[in-house]
């Protein structure tokens, strides 16, 4: 795994324990060589970014109890793929981010100034 390290260089927080997120479900967005949609960014999701992720094919709204999904709402915090949040972005859907609890390996696909724009 790689170091716990958040985009401001400090430790890594905790992104949600309720519902439970991250790549493994640590409640922090983690990650490792096997997350291949790095899901390294802490979201406070709004009904915007739940909808846009669905129309992108992600449904993170529709519970899946055979994964532990619980389904999300507006107002949940969540780990969320690092490209798929960049899209919400460039689309105008984006939801705010937690920068101490986003992994710092979200920078390989986000611009700091793009992450710290959209800050809790």
């Amino acid at each position: 795994m790689d170091s716990s390290t958040n985009v401001l260089g400090g430790p890594l927080q905790s992104c949600s324990e309720e519902p439970l997120t991250g790549w493994f479900r640590d409640g922090c967005c983690n990650t490792d060589e096997n997350d291949r949609g790095s899901h390294t960014v802490c979201c406070v999701l709004n009904d915007a970014f739940l909808q846009f992720a669905k129309h992108q094919g992600n449904d993170l709204i529709t519970p899946a109890p055979e994964f532990q999904f619980p389904g999300l709402k507006d107002g949940d915090s969540w780990c969320v793929c690092a490209r798929t949040w960049l899209a919400a972005v460039n689309a105008g859907q984006a939801c705010p981010v937690d920068l101490e609890a986003t992994h710092r390996r979200a920078l390989e696909v986000i611009p700091f100034d793009v992450l710290e724009t959209h800050a809790v």
